[in-house]
């Protein structure tokens, strides 16, 4: 009989259920271990096969890499939600063009975020499913509850108006959901057991948040502004952009406590996605604090921060992947905190 990998005894155990789904491509290494994926450090047989001592403690996460981009989309659309809550109390008529165009980003923001978790768990049906139940020391329960009360909320924003009582209601409900949707992304890996992820749990919220605010004035910054706007936009971009540069600084301190752990932020693809993140962010507040105005160095900083904001985003994405990989990360982290 062609067994698939799993190897159960047909008289013990039912191969049923939604997992049961999973198709394996090659049923004779249902469990393959890359030998690439293996730092040279590790020990070896004689014969240069790793021993067992170099294999992973910790499983890859199976998200796509496309998740990258839903915690971009998430982070942008949240702050979005929260500028035009900000831009309705205080901002004025004067404003008022800014702020729709703010809405619309907040609901273009959401769509994508839904789509791109959708697209990541296989099925609609999946996520309804996660709506069934709500467990408040769940960051991913959390995060879908307000991804989908955030959806509902910004939609009515953008349609509606801050003109109507209606409409400032539902502005005001997505800012307060759109401020914990931009960093939730951030408190979800963070309670995982990746050790690049976990020993930074405390700057890495910090950082999404930073990063949402640049992303967001990054976008707005692309678009056509009258002076008011253009300058409202460019004190959110300085102050989101060097924000991003101390919390990315603070990251690194905290990771940096073990030294196997911080690896990822220094090496590979990972590392050069992070270093490149810190470049485009670096150029992009120069452009904003140069004395020189206009459309063209607005336009050319707007796009150095969205691309810094992606790079920031796929770099953690990449760490993850890089630090589960490293069996002596995990053993040395747990050295560390005494475990």
């Amino acid at each position: 009989m062609r067994s698939d990998g799993r190897n159960l005894a047909p008289d013990r155990a039912v191969l049923a259920g939604e997992g049961a789904q999973q198709r394996v491509r090659d049923p004779g290494a249902a469990f393959p271990v890359p030998q690439r994926l293996f730092d040279p450090e590790l020990p070896r047989e004689r014969g240069g096969r790793p021993t067992y001592h170099g294999l992973p403690l910790l499983k890859e996460p199976v998200w796509l890499p496309t998740i990258a981009v839903y915690f971009y989309a998430g982070g942008v659309s949240g702050c979005s939600a929260a500028l035009a809550a900000a831009i309705d109390l205080a901002g004025g008529a004067a404003l008022e063009r800014l702020g729709a165009r703010v809405r619309w980003l907040a609901v273009a923001g959401g769509i994508a975020s839904t789509a791109i978790l959708v697209h990541d768990l296989g099925r609609p049906t999946r996520f309804l499913h996660m709506l069934r139940v709500f467990r408040p020391t769940s960051p991913m329960s959390v995060g879908a509850w307000l991804l989908a009360g955030f959806g509902g909320a910004a939609t009515a924003a953008a349609i509606l108006g801050p003109r109507r009582l209606p409409g400032r209601l539902a502005a005001w409900s997505a800012g307060l959901l759109g401020l914990p949707l931009a960093t939730y992304t951030a408190a979800l890996v963070a309670n995982t057991a990746v050790p690049v992820w976990q020993e930074s749990r405390r700057a890495l919220p910090l950082l999404f948040a930073a990063s949402a605010a640049s992303g967001t004035a990054s976008l707005l910054q692309l678009l056509d502004l009258d002076r008011r706007e253009a300058r409202a936009v460019r004190v959110l971009a300085i102050g989101g952009k060097a924000a991003e540069l101390v919390c990315g600084r603070a990251v690194e301190r905290e990771a940096g406590r073990v030294e196997r752990v911080a690896r990822p932020l220094h090496r590979g693809a990972s590392g050069a996605l992070w270093k490149a993140a810190k470049i485009l962010t670096a150029a992009s507040l120069a452009l904003d604090l140069a004395p020189v105005r206009g459309h063209g160095p607005r336009r050319a900083a707007g796009a150095l921060g969205t691309l810094a904001s992606l790079a920031l985003r796929f770099s953690v994405f990449t760490q993850g992947r890089a630090s589960a990989r490293d069996p002596r990360a995990v053993s040395a982290q747990q050295r560390a905190s005494g475990r």
